[in-house]
């Protein structure tokens, strides 16, 4: 996404990646010159390295960079320079920012504002997940791994929640807390921080926050909320529809107008509320605002239905937190009602599962079955470390541990039934189970429909 904005401001941009993605060809079609594998060779003529998180520093290019005295900056070292025009609009959270910064993105898109921004998710009605505006703001979905979030001075920033993540870069709950209070903090003087009322960690942190110099705002379903969601309900899709309120200072409830989603499940209300207190505090109309929101598709892997064949629906979703699966797994229930959920789970390094593995349990029962596969390592260095045992300990024998992926395509096509749903659950590779899993049906279907069109000719 950094590339991108990059690109799109005049720089010129090279740069490397592990394997070829759809990230890494938009960007070779977008003028950048790609490279695959790290060589120490793909910085020569460089005035700039940046680098993700994952990139250690034993890298080639890193080390390279480093000995010819190019500067090597992480992301929290660079996001400033490139908002030094623009108001930055910051999204923070454990759960629900990626959501809320599209959210919030569309809205100022459908208004004509022409935003820059930064997402870690390509937002479907955009086919895009960066952009460099010409208009007077920048958001940016506010990464809290390796710090990044506090490379920002947000004119506004959002936190939608606090809960224990990243183990491998927060030990503790304590220190993870620290980083989120660090990150509001740099919140512009005169400026304003919306936190979700709903959520305990950030509850308990707003008298910590009382005598600060940007202004702290609330927004949920707890009746105390500056911003609130009234009447809630469904819609045919089995979405939800709220009015959004605001309360004021002396009291006064005002109605801001009606918002309907077309993105299933309550946590997405709170995301909804979040992007709108934005517009609010903006002073921008909210009419135009709620129009946009109404038209949101959602961004890629967040409910992501992948396919729907022979009535059995295929969603990519990348959660890979127990509150993430349990939000995606209401969701699902909200909107399929009468469908049995299949989960396929894969973990997201070995830290996390191991850290959380009773919290794992807890929210994969409330699935109908359970598939878990192989760890995706991400960065971290394969430790020995297997889920087979959280699969072993779901009730009613509801848990497969099946590594690989074409063992799980073959085990789902043994098994599944009319109407069932699969959600495949994670931040790593099994969207390719998705995709083996269509072609698949799609084999199955197209083979039946042979056999139909026979059986009619030897009639």
């Amino acid at each position: 996404a950094i590339a991108r904005v990059l690109l799109e401001m005049g720089y010129q941009v090279s740069g490397s990646d592990q394997h070829a993605s759809s990230y890494f060809d938009a960007l070779q079609q977008a003028g950048a010159n790609t490279y695959l594998g790290h060589a120490a060779d793909n910085v020569w003529g460089a005035d700039l390295v940046i680098r993700s998180s994952a990139v250690r520093d034993d890298n080639p290019e890193v080390v390279a960079a480093k000995a010819t005295g190019i500067p090597v900056l992480k992301r929290a070292d660079v996001l400033e320079l490139l908002m030094l025009n623009q108001l930055p609009l910051a999204v923070a959270g454990t759960h629900g920012k990626t959501t809320t910064t599209a959210m919030l993105i569309c809205m100022l898109e459908s208004m004509g504002q022409d935003p820059s921004y930064i997402i870690g998710a390509l937002i479907k009605q955009l086919n895009a997940n960066a952009k460099a505006g010409k208009g007077a703001y920048f958001v940016i979905e506010a990464d809290e791994y390796d710090y990044m979030f506090l490379g920002l001075n947000p004119w506004i920033s959002v936190v939608t929640n606090i809960e224990h993540d990243h183990p491998d870069c927060f030990p503790t709950f304590e220190i993870y807390r620290q980083a989120f209070k660090d990150f509001l903090d740099r919140t512009r003087k005169n400026g304003s921080a919306l936190l979700c009322l709903d959520d305990p960690g950030l509850k308990a942190l707003l008298p910590e926050l009382s005598t600060r110099d940007y202004q702290v705002l609330t927004y949920g379903l707890d009746k105390a909320a500056d911003y609130q969601a009234h009447n809630l309900h469904v819609n045919k899709q089995n979405c939800p529809t709220f009015d959004l309120v605001f309360k004021t200072k002396e009291g006064l409830l005002l109605e801001l107008g009606c918002c309907s989603l077309q993105i299933p499940g309550d946590h997405n209300v709170l995301n909804a509320l979040a992007a709108l207190a934005v517009i609010h505090r903006l002073g921008l109309p909210m009419d135009k605002a709620l129009a946009g929101l109404a038209a949101f598709q959602g961004t890629e892997r967040r409910f992501d239905v992948a396919a729907e064949i022979d009535g059995v629906v295929i969603i990519n979703d990348y959660a890979h937190h127990p509150t993430q699966i349990r939000t995606t797994l209401q969701a699902a229930r909200q909107r399929y009602p009468n469908s049995q959920l299949w989960v396929v789970w894969e973990p997201h390094t070995y830290s996390r599962p191991a850290a959380l593995a009773k919290d794992f349990i807890q929210v994969l029962n409330q699935a109908d079955q359970v598939i878990i596969t192989q760890v995706y390592a991400a960065r971290e260095v394969d430790n020995g470390y297997t889920p087979k045992p959280i699969a072993e300990a779901l009730s009613s024998g509801k848990g497969q541990y099946i590594p690989d992926f074409t063992d799980v395509v073959a085990h789902l096509m043994d098994r599944l039934g009319q109407q069932d749903v699969v959600l495949v659950l994670s931040a790593g590779n099994a969207p390719q189970i998705s995709a083996l899993l269509q072609k698949a049906l799609e084999k199955e279907r197209k083979a039946a429909n042979q056999a139909d069109g026979n059986d009619l000719n030897e009639d």
